[in-house]
């Protein structure tokens, strides 16, 4: 049975007698949300899809076809349980895939670690995601939020030394590790700094209340660790309240258009984020051999998306890094081998990646992305600044 456990048979006559061909088939399970407060990243899985369907029509990988089957969790762990289960236990998936959220991807993790599926590239920068010793079978597709945070705070320091920092973050692990590497970034003169600091439930209507709280602080500097609708209304309600932070940060994983255009691309001018990534609408970007390969790729299998979300360039990014992995699999495609593969890439360059920024992870080392570059949005698009840091480095 183990044999036919990623088996499809394929049944078709010949001169009048039946013939049994069975090709393998490599069955990658993720769940995402494509409905709820969250639900503009699906396209993430959408993108992912598409990309899928081209290899399998390119004759797949090693001659055999990828399923990818990708199911709606609504960012609600319950949810993200039953649904992994159903991967795992009825679709037989040989690896779980950029599967979004902490607190989603936290429900499945002792499930899939004790189960020996392994959980790829995670869509969340919790450390937790690269603990090889206790749970070999995770792995994060993000550069941690504690580094991001250090990185935000790192710009603070340099930028305006005197500044008089509002927090306002998510009420969870994801707002808990970027609070956490900006704080121990700021060191002793966090105390100082941070002048005013709140939270929100991901099932709260509003947050305008706490964004009238860290205005009435008096800060100029707004730290704000948002998700989905979140940096909307977040966006939106400062620059209703006409309040003009000197600097104002939000996560890579807030910086999508998608997310800002509800809240006025005029009120997000002067936002501050980072990336791993090239941004794909930036001109600079326009004649660059990996940016082309992308719009190519998404004139032939999206021809009607919106290019301006980055969601799509995200889902494109992520499917070809496990490209490399599947791949380098040979022939081999039991999990322990998908395993020891994403565990052993070296200096691998990614289309999107900046310029400069390379794959590389090992058995003890699981953080693929350990570089990132800070970037402010002009109204239009992202444009990136300063030094590409390397969160191995001090």
């Amino acid at each position: 049975m183990k044999r036919l456990r990623h088996a499809l048979t394929i049944a078709f006559t010949f001169g009048g007698i039946a013939t049994a061909v069975a090709a393998e088939e490599i069955r990658i399970g993720q769940t995402l949300p494509y409905s709820g407060p969250l639900s503009g990243f699906g396209l993430i899985g959408k993108s992912i899809e598409a990309y899928f369907d081209k290899v399998n029509a390119e004759g797949g990988i090693n001659g055999r076809k990828i399923k990818f089957i990708t199911l709606d969790d609504a960012y609600s762990p319950p949810k993200t349980v039953e649904q992994t289960r159903k991967l795992v236990e009825q679709d037989e998936v040989v690896l779980m895939f950029a599967s979004l959220g902490t607190a989603t991807n936290n429900a499945v993790h002792r499930y899939l670690n004790s189960k020996k599926v392994p959980q790829l590239f995670v869509l969340s920068g919790a450390t937790k995601w690269a603990d090889p010793k206790h749970y070999p079978w995770t792995m994060p597709g993000m550069a941690t939020y504690e580094s991001e945070g250090v990185i935000y705070a790192k710009h603070v320091l340099q930028a305006k030394p005197d500044a008089r920092i509002a927090i306002l973050s998510q009420n969870d692990d994801f707002g808990r590790d970027y609070v956490a590497g900006f704080k121990r970034a700021l060191g002793a003169k966090a105390a100082s700094m941070i002048v005013a600091e709140a939270s929100y439930e991901t099932s709260a209507p509003t947050i305008s209340s706490q964004l009238a709280t860290l205005k009435a602080s008096g800060a100029n500097v707004l730290f704000g660790v948002v998700l989905g609708k979140f940096t909307s209304q977040m966006i939106k309600g400062v620059a209703e309240l006409n309040w003009k932070p000197d600097l104002f940060y939000v996560p890579t994983s807030a910086s999508s258009i998608s997310f800002l255009a509800p809240a006025g691309l005029d009120n997000a001018v002067g936002l501050i984020s980072s990336s791993a990534q090239k941004d794909t609408i930036d001109p600079q970007w326009a004649d660059d051999p990996g940016v082309k390969e992308f719009f190519a790729f998404m004139k032939e299998r999206m021809p009607d998306a919106d290019l301006n979300n980055s969601n799509y360039a995200a889902g494109y990014h992520y499917a070809t890094l496990l490209m490399k992995v599947l791949k380098s699999c040979k022939d081999d495609f039991s999990r322990e081998n998908i395993l020891k593969q994403a565990t052993s890439l070296r200096d691998v360059e990614l289309p999107l990646l900046l310029p400069g920024v390379k794959v590389s992870t090992g058995p003890d080392d699981y953080l693929p992305f350990q570089q990132l570059r800070l970037r402010r949005f002009n109204g239009k698009n992202w444009v990136g600044f300063g030094d590409l840091i390397d969160d191995r480095q001090d």
